[in-house]
């Protein structure tokens, strides 16, 4: 006999599972992420995104979605500043970050999942409580006339794994490494979320997840877009897509398709587009 997804998800993780994303009709503000004609090389130097546009408003989250290696990597390493930017204008809220250093879009409030937890995400041989103060360390109260309050930092810590149910063998003071990958991702949500970012991109928030950290992360994201936040997510499965986002940006080849509203829309009318093939009246943005 065939046992029903969901039972099977319960059964997992010891409680009932909701595969259906609950969330209220979006209350959509302001333009914080603007982005303009964006050109960015890929590493073979050639163009990996050709001539974007799109913007992401407070309240909303816009999911891009596309087949793997269709310049999504290249897009949002130009977004966060680890890629530089051939032509074109980057904005975050109002704010011209098109060339601007790391640390200033983190502090206009940029937050990043990124799409390597383990590599971009973490310092594994590092503590939790250091890789929660990763991004803060540098300004009062973490750190004092060039020393850091190591009181007050694991204090912080501590807030940020309770709050978002971070798990480890020997709490804030476990390295990063020894956590499991379902714990590892969430604690850089905490981290990212807890700063109240103006905007969030999430990058394939959800691989390698069980069904339990896949739904908490979905209702964490939904929460973020419902406090005024933009979120950009970007993913490659097509139902997280359609069960997250308020708009949807196919991408194919460096360009952006169309974007589209998951209530006016098919996941076989968005599959087509990311193979290339323009929907029948299909405009941009």
């Amino acid at each position: 006999a065939k046992t029903p997804v969901s039972q099977m998800a319960s059964m997992m993780v010891g409680r009932p599972v909701s595969f259906k994303v609950e969330k209220k009709p979006a209350q959509v503000g302001r333009v914080i992420l603007d982005i303009h004609d964006l050109t960015v090389m890929g590493n073979k130097k050639v163009p990996a995104v050709k001539d974007l546009s799109l913007f992401v408003r407070s309240g909303e989250i816009v999911g891009i979605a596309g087949v793997d290696g269709n310049g999504q990597s290249e897009l949002i390493e130009a977004i966060t500043g680890l890629r530089p930017i051939d032509s074109g204008v980057v904005s975050l809220d109002g704010n011209d970050i098109t060339n601007a250093p790391i640390r200033t879009r983190n502090e206009i409030g940029m937050g990043h999942i990124p799409e390597d937890r383990q590599r971009r995400g973490l310092v594994l041989s590092s503590a939790v409580y250091n890789n929660v103060a990763i991004k803060e360390y540098y300004h009062p109260p973490f750190s004092k006339r060039g020393l850091l309050n190591i009181e007050y930092l694991q204090e912080y810590a501590q807030t940020v794994v309770d709050q978002f149910d971070v798990r480890s063998g020997e709490g804030i003071f476990s390295n990063a490494g020894k956590l499991s990958g379902g714990n590892q991702q969430k604690l850089i949500v905490g981290r990212e979320m807890v700063a109240s970012p103006q905007l969030l991109i999430a990058v394939q928030p959800t691989r390698g997840l069980d069904v339990g950290a896949i739904e908490y992360i979905h209702s964490q994201l939904v929460a973020h877009r419902d406090k005024g936040h933009a979120v950009l997510l970007v993913s490659f499965e097509l139902d997280e897509i359609f069960n997250l986002s308020d708009r949807i940006a196919v991408m194919h080849s460096g360009r952006i398709m169309d974007v589209v509203l998951p209530s006016e829309t098919d996941e076989a009318t968005v599959g087509l587009m990311m193979t290339g093939i323009e929907a029948k009246g299909a405009g941009h943005e």
